[in-house]
């Protein structure tokens, strides 16, 4: 069956929450096999490693550069026409969200992505700490913290009306995006190597980066032959988590991309972790624990809608189409990352606090 006849069989929005639904899976099982985490890579990181998390993660980023500049130069997508590059961005929303957001996700111990996926594992934590997150974006969104946002977002913007096209802008051919992706990944196989990663973990983590693409290729076929507008998108967690909360909340909710890609990933988590017998249920250590991890929650909810993306939203699906405020994002997410875990963690761990 071709996508004009599954679109005129079963509709566009249903259309558009089965690709959510086969992205969320298709990443879901990859990120539980790779055990992709963005947290775990900048406290690697920020504690003078670079070990089998950071190349874990650098496998990540840059073959989902790969995947989704290829297909760009083959014709089956086009970055352009995504909302987050046709739409002005943020400078300040990704400075000051993306600082929020990295700060939160070591406080609650996993980026929004990780938690989803450690819930569909069995742990409790995860499952608390992604309500509050889902509860705060919604909240973000459009409700009370939604005249915050729009402040602080209003307080330098991009010009001319679009975000910015880094490639673009510096002048770099079409190409370019692939060849700076090829030499990231060549610098994430040598820290594996270096470290014995095995290749099913490698395999897996390049999965996280497909993932992107695909949902990025199957919105864009999609576009092209629906009769009303569809929004080019794939894998992010802050948006879609306060809208699937809302699609079991609201009876006048509709279908989209985003109620299916957060169900997909819980499931194809799932699927994953018990098919490797790691099916576990875990609660929180202590009370202090809880405290620090419903902070996060709630700095990764506002935080992640200000920037215009989480973790994955902006560090890696809006850094494959080289949009400008979302590589701010997760730098300035880095940044926040590393400063929370020296200020916290790691003094907590020091022999004198000790």
């Amino acid at each position: 069956m071709d996508l004009v006849s599954l679109v005129e069989r079963i509709g566009e929005a249903p259309t558009a929450a089965l690709f959510g639904l086969i992205t969320g899976i298709t990443f879901g099982v990859a990120a539980q096999r790779s055990r992709f985490c963005l947290r775990a890579a900048t406290v690697e990181f920020a504690r003078g490693r670079m070990e089998d998390k950071v190349a874990v993660w650098l496998l990540t980023f840059s073959t989902a550069l790969v995947w989704v500049q290829a297909a760009q130069l083959m014709g089956l997508m086009n970055g352009a026409d995504a909302r987050m590059m046709a739409v002005p961005g943020s400078w300040s929303g990704a400075i000051i969200g993306g600082l929020m957001f990295g700060a939160g996700m070591v406080l609650a111990r996993g980026c929004s992505g990780r938690l989803l996926v450690l819930a569909a594992t069995g742990n409790l934590r995860s499952v608390v700490s992604g309500l509050i997150f889902a509860v705060v974006a919604q909240m973000s969104l459009s409700g009370l913290l939604s005249p915050l946002r729009d402040k602080l977002a209003a307080l330098w913007i991009t010009e001319g009306g679009r975000n910015m096209n880094l490639l673009s802008t510096f002048g770099l051919p079409e190409y370019g995006g692939l060849v700076l992706g090829l030499v990231c990944a060549v610098l994430a196989l040598v820290l594996a190597r270096r470290h014995r990663i095995g290749a099913a973990r490698l395999v897996f983590a390049s999965g996280v980066g497909f993932a992107v693409a695909l949902g990025w290729v199957l919105t864009y076929a999609l576009s092209q032959v629906a009769f009303e507008p569809v929004q080019i998108e794939s894998a992010t967690f802050t948006g879609p988590s306060a809208h699937t909360l809302m699609f079991f909340l609201d009876r006048n909710a509709v279908l989209e991309f985003d109620v299916g890609l957060v169900p997909g990933v819980f499931i194809g988590a799932m699927i994953a972790a018990a098919l490797a017998g790691e099916m576990k249920i875990q609660a929180f250590d202590g009370p202090v624990t809880m405290r620090k991890a419903m902070i996060g929650a709630a700095l990764m909810g506002f935080g992640g809608m200000l920037a215009g993306g989480c973790a994955i939203g902006a560090g890696v699906t809006g850094g494959s189409i080289f949009v400008g405020t979302a590589w701010a994002a997760l730098f300035f997410m880095w940044v926040g990352a590393m400063a929370t875990d020296f200020l916290i963690d790691q003094r907590a761990a020091s022999p004198r606090a000790a």
